[in-house]
């Protein structure tokens, strides 16, 4: 069971006076020690509810957002998470954009092993978009590459 002492900076979880962000918030995401720090192991995020906005036209977006990564020290907890990924709801960036923003504000959070980021985005005009981003440290540049060439669609 985990101490008082290692819940310090874990403020959201349990707290029923929480306010819902109406812009991007960075600044609400949260960690925790990772009590496991030498052993490689995956930690894998799904949030089947993102939403955000067309910077151009102000339609929203709909999305299933997959955050999967390795950790280091630091976790990121996942009421906080959940409360970031909220702040994108009101958010005009194009999918591409909103993907490479999580993944970057992730990286500068934990400072994890490796992390990527899928969106699959619910077609809008008849196309589907579907980013892809990923980021590992020299340990894993290999990791890096095979996933990224794993995330090419089969009939590219």
């Amino acid at each position: 069971m985990r101490t008082d002492q290692e819940l310090t900076g874990v403020t959201l979880l349990g707290n029923t006076g929480v306010k819902y962000p109406t812009s991007y918030s960075p600044e609400v995401l949260e960690t925790f020690v990772n009590k496991h720090p030498g052993r490689e192991y995956l930690v894998t995020f799904t949030c089947p509810e993102f939403t955000s906005l067309c910077p151009k036209t102000g339609q929203p977006d709909f999305a299933k957002i997959l955050i999967t990564y390795i950790p280091r020290e630091k976790m990121v907890e996942s009421k906080s998470l959940k409360l970031y990924l909220f702040s994108f709801r009101n958010h005009g960036d194009f999918h591409e954009d909103c993907v490479n923003i999580i993944l970057n504000d992730l990286v500068s959070l934990m400072d994890p092993k490796y992390i990527e980021v899928k969106g699959i985005f619910t077609p809008r005009g008849g196309i589907a978009i579907h980013p892809f981003a990923n980021w590992g440290d020299e340990d894993h540049t290999d990791l890096v590459a095979q996933r990224r060439l794993a995330a090419i669609p089969n009939d590219f």
